[in-house]
């Protein structure tokens, strides 16, 4: 059971944890959702923006490491879209 509390790193800028946010992927030192700043990113806003509005919590690098983990996901699974 010890094994699974611990945090997962899934990048340099996104971590896993059970114990923060029941352990959807998250920004390292925050508990600011991947998935949040994605659906931010879909609706066009400036990743400057994203960045501001989070007060420099996540950084530019950070974001684009999340649409790369996206991005790598989708592609591992399309074929699973398109049956």
């Amino acid at each position: 059971m010890a094994r699974n509390m611990k945090e997962k790193s899934v990048g340099r800028y996104i971590v896993s944890d059970p114990r923060i946010c029941h352990g959807e992927p998250t920004f390292r030192g925050t508990r600011i959702l991947v998935a949040d700043v994605l659906e931010q990113v879909a609706s066009g806003l400036a990743w400057r923006c994203i960045v501001e509005e989070w007060r420099g919590s996540i950084s530019e690098e950070a974001i684009a490491e999340a649409v790369r983990a996206a991005t790598e996901l989708f592609r591992g699974h399309a074929h699973e879209l398109a049956a």
